[in-house]
C-alpha cells in the first residue's frame, strides 16, 4: 500500500485575468515560494510518489541496467576540423559529463575531404591519442555542487581561448569564464548573468554576450574586453519591446558579428564588422510585423530565408550587404515545402526544407543551381545540417537517423557526391535493426485534415493483436517532433511496446500551415489532432484505449493535461513533464518569464475573445469529477520557463476533483530546472522512472514479481 497522498490546502482567493475577469484560484499561495508551507507540501509530494515506486524500484533499476548495457558509455564523437584542429568530446564509463578534447590537424590540410580516413573517424576512447589535449572536463567543473549545465561554449577564432557559460541551479542564467585553451587555466574574467548566445571579435579580444532581465529575457548585448573588469562592459544594444528576445553570434564567415532580435513571428537583424567591434551596429533587416527572416552571410552577400511577400512555406534571397534593401530571388517559394534554414558557404548554399513531415537537405551551387538533394532514407526517417564551422569546405557534413536506424554521422563530398560515414551511433547488446519497423499512418481529425503518425515497432508486437502503445505528442512553437532512434526507448520496445509520435497542429512537420492551425484563436486543434490520433491507432488495432499510455513535455504537457479533459477515457496512463497547465492565470502576469514574448503563440489575453479561448482547454481551469487516469507529473523548482506551481496547482486540483483511485504522482526537482537534472546518469534515472510508471499502469510487467506487494488496483 501507498502512502496516502498530500492533500493541498484551498485558500479562498479571487484571482484577476488579464481581460478583466474574476476567477476562484484556491491553491494561488502554491506561488509563494518563501512560504514554509508551500515546500512542505512538494516534498510531501515527492514522498508520496517515493512510496509509490519504491516497491517498482526493481523495474527502474532493471530499465536503467538496460540502458547502461546499451549506451556504449565510454565513447566519442565524431572530429570536426575548424582552424587547423580537431574538436571532439569524449565520455567516460562513471562520468555523468563529457570531456571536450582537441588534436592539431595535420600541416595542410584546410578541408575535411584532405584528411586521412583514420583522422575522419571517431578516435578509439579507450586509448585517446598521444596528441590529444584536454579543453574541459565538464566532471572537474560539476563535482563541486548538484547540478551543472554547460549553457555557451564558445572558441576564439585565434583557438587560444573558450568562453563558458555554465548555469548551477537550472535558472538558465549564466555565468560565464575564460580558459586559456593551452594551459587549461581560467582568466579573472567573469561575466555574471549572461543569457544564453556569445561571439568574439575577430582579434579574439573582446566578447559580445547577451544580458536577461528580471523576467528572463535576453534583452540586452554587452561587450566585455578581456583582460578588464566586467563594471568596465560596453553596453551595446539594448530590446525595449518585451515580445523580443535579443541573440548574439558570429557569421560562418567571420567576417561580421550579428544581432537578432526576434518575437514569435517577426525578424530583426544588425551587424557589427568583427574587426571594429566598437563600430555601432548597422541594421540590414528591419522588424516588419508577422516577417520572419533568417540570415547568413558569404562574401559581400547576405542570404535570406523569408516569409515576405506572401510566400508561406519561406523563399530564399539573396542581396548585397551595403545595400540590404535590394533583394533577387534564388530559390523561390513552393507551397509544402518549408525552407527551414540556410547555410551559406563559400561556394555552396545548404538549405533545410521538409514536406509530407519528411525532413531533407537541399545543396545549391554558388549561383542558387540545384546541386543535390539529401535525405534520411526513408518516410520515417530524419537528415539534418551537422556541425560545419569551416566557410570554404567542399565537405558538407550531416546526421540522419529513424526511429530504427542508429543516429550516423555522414560527410558528403559536394563535388562527387561521395558519402563518408564519419560517426555511427553504437548500441550494444545485440541491436538488430531488421528486427524493428518504422512506419506512417495517417489520422483524420474532427475537421476532416490528416495528421500523421510516426510509429517504431518490434515485428513480433503485433502479432497476438492490439499492443500496448505510448503515444508521445507536443504541437507548438513550429517544433517538429522528427522521428530519432533512441536507444532508451528499446526497453519499451523489447516489452512489446509500440512507440508513436503524434505529429499534430501547432508543430511544423507539414509545413507553416501547420503551424498557423494549431496557435492562438486554433489552438484547440492540437489537442483534437491528438485525440483523432489516439483513436485511429484503437481502429487500427495497433492498440486499445486500456493499453494506451501518453505522454508530452513543457508545452506537450499542456497537450496532456487539455487531452485528458477532452477524454479522461483515452488511456491508461498519462506522463505530463513540466507541463505548462495554467495556461489562463500565467498568461495574464506579464511579469513571469516568457510570458508577453508568448502573446504571438496563444494570443494577447487581454482580448476577452481569446482569453474565453484559453480559459476553454487551459489544463487547470477544465479538471472535472471524472475517472482520470494514471498520471505521472513532473516539476522544477527552479524552472524559468514554467513555473514548479504549474503543475502544482494541476495536481491539487485533480486531488479534489477527480472520481478515481489511479494513481496520481507528482514529483519536483527541488534543485534543478527545465531540463531536470543534469547528469547522463541522473538523467538515465528519471527516463527509468517514466518507463516503469508506463510498463505497470499498461499491465506490460508482472506486478506479482516485479513490484513485491504492490496492489495495481491501490491509487492514491
Amino acid at each position: 500500500m501507498t502512502t496516502p497522498p498530500p492533500i493541498a490546502e484551498a485558500r479562498p482567493y479571487r484571482a484577476r485575468l488579464a481581460d478583466g475577469s474574476v476567477v476562484d484560484d484556491p491553491w494561488y499561495w502554491l506561488r509563494d515560494r518563501d512560504d514554509p508551507a508551500v515546500l512542505a507540501y512538494l516534498e510531501a509530494e515527492n514522498a508520496h510518489a517515493d512510496a509509490w515506486f519504491a516497491p517498482r524500484q526493481p523495474l527502474v533499476d532493471e530499465i536503467v541496467d538496460e540502458i547502461r548495457g546499451r549506451i556504449q558509455e565510454t565513447d566519442a564523437s565524431a572530429p570536426v576540423l575548424h582552424g587547423g584542429w580537431l574538436y571532439y568530446h569524449r565520455t567516460r564509463e562513471g562520468d555523468a559529463y563529457p570531456i571536450h578534447v582537441r588534436r592539431p590537424a595535420p600541416d595542410g590540410v584546410r578541408d575535411a575531404r584532405d584528411l586521412p580516413h583514420r583522422l575522419r573517424v571517431a578516435v578509439d576512447p579507450e586509448d585517446p591519442p598521444a596528441d590529444e589535449v584536454v579543453l574541459l572536463d565538464e566532471n572537474d567543473e560539476a563535482s563541486d555542487g548538484e547540478y551543472f549545465r554547460l549553457g555557451t561554449y564558445v572558441v576564439s577564432p585565434d583557438h587560444r581561448l573558450a568562453a563558458e557559460g555554465v548555469d548551477r541551479s537550472g535558472g538558465e542564467v549564466l555565468a560565464i569564464r575564460f580558459r586559456d585553451l593551452a594551459t587549461g587555466e581560467l582568466l579573472d574574467d567573469v561575466i555574471e548573468r549572461a543569457g544564453y548566445g556569445a561571439a568574439f571579435s575577430a582579434d579574439s579580444a573582446s566578447l559580445l554576450y547577451t544580458v536577461t532581465d528580471d523576467a528572463w529575457r535576453p534583452y540586452q548585448v554587452w561587450r566585455h574586453t578581456l583582460g578588464t573588469p566586467s563594471t568596465d562592459d560596453v553596453l551595446v544594444h539594448e530590446e525595449e519591446d518585451e515580445r523580443f528576445w535579443l541573440g548574439v553570434g558570429r557569421f560562418r564567415s567571420g567576417r561580421y558579428l550579428v544581432i537578432h532580435a526576434g518575437s514569435k513571428v517577426t525578424d530583426e537583424w544588425w551587424l557589427i564588422d568583427a574587426e571594429d567591434v566598437a563600430a555601432p551596429p548597422r541594421c540590414v533587416v528591419e522588424r516588419v510585423e508577422g516577417v520572419q527572416v533568417d540570415v547568413d552571410h558569404r562574401g559581400d552577400q547576405l542570404l535570406l530565408l523569408t516569409n515576405a511577400d506572401g510566400a508561406v512555406d519561406f523563399r530564399l534571397l539573396a542581396a548585397d550587404v551595403a545595400t540590404p534593401e535590394r533583394r533577387r530571388v534564388v530559390l523561390d517559394h513552393r507551397p509544402g515545402v518549408r525552407l527551414e534554414s540556410v547555410d551559406a558557404f563559400a561556394d555552396h548554399l545548404v538549405v533545410s526544407e521538409r514536406t509530407e513531415a519528411t525532413t531533407r537537405v537541399r545543396v545549391l551551387g554558388p549561383d542558387g543551381a540545384e546541386s543535390v538533394v539529401l535525405d534520411g532514407g526513408g518516410e520515417v526517417s530524419t537528415a539534418v545540417v551537422g556541425p560545419n564551422p569551416e566557410h570554404r569546405t567542399r565537405v558538407l557534413r550531416i546526421v540522419t537517423t529513424s526511429l530504427a536506424e542508429p543516429t550516423s554521422v555522414v560527410d558528403v563530398d559536394l563535388d562527387t557526391g561521395e558519402r563518408f560515414v564519419a560517426k555511427r551511433q553504437p548500441v550494444r547488446g545485440g541491436y538488430e535493426p531488421d528486427r524493428y519497423t518504422a512506419w506512417r499512418t495517417w489520422a483524420q481529425a474532427p475537421d476532416g485534415e490528416h495528421v500523421p503518425i510516426s510509429l517504431v515497432a518490434r515485428d513480433d508486437a503485433l502479432a497476438a493483436g492490439p499492443a500496448p502503445c505510448l503515444l508521445y505528442g507536443y504541437g507548438s512553437y513550429e517544433l517538429s517532433m522528427d522521428p530519432a532512434f533512441s536507444p532508451v526507448r528499446l526497453s519499451l520496445l523489447d516489452r512489446g511496446v509500440v512507440f508513436a509520435i503524434a505529429h499534430v497542429r501547432g508543430g511544423g512537420e507539414m509545413g507553416r500551415r501547420w503551424y498557423e492551425q494549431g496557435r492562438l484563436m486554433a489552438k484547440p486543434n492540437t489537442f483534437t489532432d491528438f485525440v483523432a490520433c489516439a483513436d485511429h491507432l484503437v481502429e487500427e488495432s495497433v492498440t486499445s484505449y486500456d493499453r494506451l499510455a501518453i505522454r508530452g513535455g513543457s508545452a506537450g504537457g499542456m497537450l496532456v493535461g487539455a487531452v485528458l479533459n477532452l477524454r479522461p477515457d483515452l488511456c491508461a496512463a498519462a506522463v505530463a513533464e513540466v507541463p505548462f497547465v495554467d495556461v489562463a492565470a500565467t498568461m495574464s502576469d506579464p511579469s513571469l518569464p516568457l510570458t508577453v514574448i508568448e502573446y504571438d503563440e496563444w494570443g494577447d489575453p487581454r482580448d476577452p475573445e481569446v482569453m474565453a479561448v484559453m480559459r476553454r482547454y487551459s489544463p487547470v481551469d477544465n479538471v472535472r469529477p471524472a475517472a482520470y487516469p494514471a498520471l505521472y507529473v513532473t516539476a522544477g523548482l527552479n524552472d524559468p520557463r514554467v513555473q514548479y506551481w504549474e503543475p502544482a496547482k494541476w495536481v491539487a486540483r485533480l486531488r479534489a476533483t477527480a472520481v478515481a483511485d489511479a494513481p496520481l504522482l507528482l514529483h519536483t526537482e527541488l534543485g534543478a530546472g527545465h531540463g531536470g537534472r543534469s547528469g547522463r546518469y541522473d538523467a538515465w534515472r528519471d527516463e527509468a522512472r517514466v518507463l516503469a510508471f508506463v510498463l505497470d499502469r499498461l499491465g506490460v510487467v508482472d506486478v506479482a514479481t516485479t513490484a513485491a506487494t504492490a496492489d495495481r488496483g491501490d491509487g492514491d
